[in-house]
């Protein structure tokens, strides 16, 4: 009897710790609702720049909310152009980078490579010819490289890259900054620690 009591208890606290849960995440104070069109299918777009500090320091945060995403879930990174860091044509080279990397199905590992040339070692990149060298002292073939930076594929990736830069530049008042299924917007506050704020976008994502 005090079993089936238990359950019963148990059963009735369920929802009330789901209650909670919403709860915690308000409209206005930890995410906006855009005046935009709600994606079919969950989908997170990390607006980024390899010269910014701080999406650099936040690539481990991009890392833990990956894991924790649905298997249905697509997580895009849109590299931005409009940075006072360099040049809007350096920075749209470094998109032609990160498309190449997302054709040779080595994304991650370049967009890693690059972060390190900029802010561990410190190094200028200057045009393509210097992200053409991380990738291959990184093991990509120089010719592969050539060859797609040019292509048909990676110049209509480029081109809608910057197509949702466009879309959403209205919401971009700096960088990391994420759009989720096309509406949602995750505000950062100063009490956020790095889980909530891993927490918050995972949750996102699970909203129509």
């Amino acid at each position: 009897m005090k079993k089936f009591a238990a359950l019963i208890i148990l059963a009735l606290l369920l929802p009330l710790q789901a209650c909670a849960q919403e709860q915690k995440w308000k409209e206005g104070e930890h995410y906006k609702i855009l005046d935009e069109p709600a994606t079919d299918s969950p989908q997170i777009k990390e607006f980024f720049s390899y010269w910014c500090p701080h999406c650099y320091q936040f690539e481990p945060l991009v890392a833990q909310i990956k894991k924790k995403l649905s298997d249905d879930t697509e997580f895009t990174k849109i590299h931005v152009n409009f940075m006072g860091f360099t040049s809007p044509e350096i920075q749209d080279d470094a998109t032609r980078a990160l498309m190449i990397a997302r054709a040779i199905k080595q994304e991650d590992a370049m967009n890693e490579a690059i972060f390190n040339y900029i802010h561990k070692q410190n190094a200028s990149v200057t045009g393509l010819k210097d992200l053409r060298n991380i990738f291959v002292v990184n093991g990509v073939d120089a010719a592969e490289f050539d060859k797609l930076a040019s292509s048909f594929g990676v110049n209509s990736m480029l081109k809608k890259n910057n197509q949702k830069i466009d879309q959403y530049r209205q919401y971009l008042k700096g960088v990391p900054s994420f759009i989720v299924n096309g509406r949602y917007q995750p505000t950062f506050t100063r009490d956020m620690t790095t889980d909530d704020i891993v927490e918050l976008i995972v949750w996102l994502s699970e909203q129509k």
